[in-house]
């Protein structure tokens, strides 16, 4: 690329680092802030810095707040006997959107994967295991399906069970939208171990 302006250049270096964003998206980001006014890149700036200083994570289901507790964990409107682990932060964001889940989170931080290097140390599992010995009934694991995730679900399964937890897993199946017949084997398999009754 034919650099014109060194500023640019690193500006659009930045913007690549970010997941998802190739060199072109990048590029088309950093001319977009270029052409803006310059309050607009203060305050995105200003806003890049206070989630730095003020974003961290919640000491008893480890998602991100700024509260500790965090919101979630501290509502009276929350059933606390039920808690649903995920992955990630992003994962909690998802299941809220649904207004259905009346639960507590717990946020592992990732999930078992030996190519990344990703151990169960290097998760979360030890504050679930404290949590889950404080009045919890359910454990809900909701593992993206995936490699990764059946090997995290069947772990933090096995770890569990002997706490005399009812453990369940959320439901997989074919998405809405989708035909049977672009659908893997895999799930097909699972819609049928998860069918109900009408």
């Amino acid at each position: 690329m034919l650099s014109t302006s060194p500023s640019l250049d690193a500006l659009i270096s930045e913007f690549a680092r970010l997941p998802g964003i190739g060199r072109k998206t990048a590029q088309r980001l950093a001319l977009h802030v270029l052409k803006r006014p310059r309050e607009e890149a203060v305050q995105m700036a200003a806003a890049l810095l206070d989630v730095k200083d003020n974003v961290r994570t919640c000491s008893l289901c480890c998602n991100i707040t700024e509260d500790d507790p965090c919101t979630i964990c501290s509502s009276t409107r929350r059933d606390h006997g039920v808690i649903c682990v995920v992955e990630e932060s992003n994962d909690v964001f998802a299941i809220e959107r649904t207004n259905e889940f009346r639960g507590l989170y717990h946020v592992l931080g990732g999930r078992l994967s030996p190519l990344e290097g990703m151990g169960p140390d290097d998760l979360h599992v030890r504050e679930l295991l404290d949590r889950s010995s404080e009045g919890v009934e359910e454990i809900i694991l909701a593992m993206n399906p995936n490699v990764e995730g059946e090997a995290t679900t069947l772990y933090l399964s096995r770890l569990l069970k002997p706490m005399g937890l009812r453990i369940t897993r959320i439901a997989r199946g074919i998405p809405m939208g989708s035909d049977l017949e672009f659908t893997d084997a895999a799930t097909i398999t699972r819609a049928f171990e998860g069918r109900i009754a009408l």
